[in-house]
């Protein structure tokens, strides 16, 4: 198990926060503003795969608990 700290959980969490709304824009983009097909994977497949590592992030900072930070 890996051991971050806070402030490190801090980061995890705003470069989670950031992929979302990346993945959000290239949803939109590969749904409604491409019509090749080939294009429209790949930024569906991009999109998905940070969304899935956004939350898989969000679960781990959630899910370690407090920091304790009087160590």
């Amino acid at each position: 198990m890996i051991h971050l700290s806070s402030l490190d959980k801090m980061w995890l969490s705003f470069y989670a926060m950031g992929f979302m709304a990346i993945s959000m824009g290239l949803i939109y983009v590969s749904r409604h503003k491409l019509s090749n097909r080939l294009l429209k994977f790949i930024f569906a497949l991009i999109a998905y795969s940070l969304l899935i590592f956004s939350f898989l992030a969000m679960v781990y900072l959630v899910f370690s608990g407090p920091t304790g930070g009087g160590r």
